[in-house]
């Protein structure tokens, strides 16, 4: 963890600079909103108002979590092993997005209740304990699970990567990420908590009771990130946390997909609040706290569209939208070329 102390908050002239290109462009000033602001949140990273980012990884998070046996998913965590080695065989629903937005995309088993073939073995433990009878892991076990993810991007950055999406699968995750939530947020249970990938009524009063006794079991200090993370997160939460400071240690702009991302990125963020400056939203989750994390970030996503799949989906969808505004940012289309008067910017 000695290396969150390379964190800096990133150099404001890039974003100045790329900001200035935007106005050359001959078009109304700002008027690709949001788009605008990450390009100009990319150059800052980069260091250059000549923002790229051609070489992307998504980087799937997979973890099983113990407390699918509070009957809180509608299925078992063995779909947890076989998802991952869906993805990691390039046929999973993210790798047909990342095929078509030129994305390469990492399986990387943090904490699979089994041994899995075809993903990247990073393994901390075999599946959390149950966070609705003690704490999740050992707050070492927590650590390690950071450092992983901060290492996976200091090998992308040697591999010359240029953005990174987060990306996570592990049945249960919504049950930790909301019991996560409950505590960043200072909210009930009830209010972070929802279906997941589809449960009944009486369903999620389970997962409600579960976040429930989780929070009162193992009462997580919310001004300690670690110490939430290793009382009621998951292993994929804990390697997406790391994913994010990695970005600010190694200066790479990383994706937040959803709920369980944008979780994650409220702990890197308690953890080093200069991280915030490498961090991209991609969508509002249509689970309760996603909307809501992110507005504790302060961050404003483009895409509302009521996504739920996870994998890092949500963050690919974003990649078009990215690389349209690049090409528009890049455009020879200037007012100076085309001979026609500047937008004035207005106070």
């Amino acid at each position: 963890m000695e290396r969150l102390k390379l964190i800096k908050p990133t150099d404001k002239r890039w974003s100045e600079l790329a900001h200035a290109r935007w106005n050359s462009v001959a078009k109304p000033l700002g008027s690709l909103g949001v788009f605008e602001e990450m390009v100009e949140k990319i150059a800052a990273v980069q260091k250059t108002a000549d923002v790229d980012i051609s070489k992307r990884t998504v980087v799937v998070m997979c973890a099983d979590n113990g407390v699918t046996a509070e009957g809180v998913t509608q299925t078992d965590s063995e779909v947890t092993a076989v998802c991952a080695e869906a993805i990691g065989n390039g046929t999973s629903n993210i790798n047909v997005l990342a095929n078509i937005y030129g994305a390469d995309v990492i399986a990387v088993d943090i904490g699979i209740a089994r041994n899995a073939a075809s993903v990247a073995d990073r393994k901390i433990m075999y599946g959390t304990d149950n966070i609705a009878k003690g704490p999740a892991m050992s707050r070492e076990q927590a650590e390690k699970a950071i450092i992983s993810g901060i290492d996976i991007v200091r090998e992308l950055a040697e591999n010359d990567t240029k953005l990174i999406l987060t990306g996570e699968m592990g049945i249960g995750n919504t049950t930790t990420s909301a019991a996560v939530s409950s505590v960043l947020l200072g909210l009930s249970p009830e209010t972070v908590t929802g279906r997941g990938a589809g449960l009944s009524d009486a369903g999620l009063l389970r997962k409600i009771n579960a976040v429930k006794n989780a929070v009162r079991i193992n009462r997580p200090d919310s001004n300690d990130a670690v110490d939430v993370i290793s009382k009621v997160g998951g292993l994929d939460i804990a390697g997406m946390t790391g994913l994010f400071l990695g970005g600010a240690v190694y200066g790479i702009p990383v994706i937040i997909d959803g709920v369980i991302s944008a979780a994650a990125a409220v702990l890197a963020y308690k953890l080093v609040p200069a991280c915030i400056d490498y961090m991209l939203p991609s969508h509002v989750s249509d689970e309760p706290a996603g909307k809501l994390l992110l507005e504790t970030l302060g961050l404003r996503a483009p895409v509302c569209a009521g996504l739920r799949l996870g994998e890092g989906t949500g963050g690919a969808m974003l990649l078009p939208l990215l690389d349209g505004a690049i090409s528009v940012y890049n455009s020879s289309h200037r007012f100076d070329d085309i001979g026609i008067e500047r937008y004035v910017e207005q106070n």
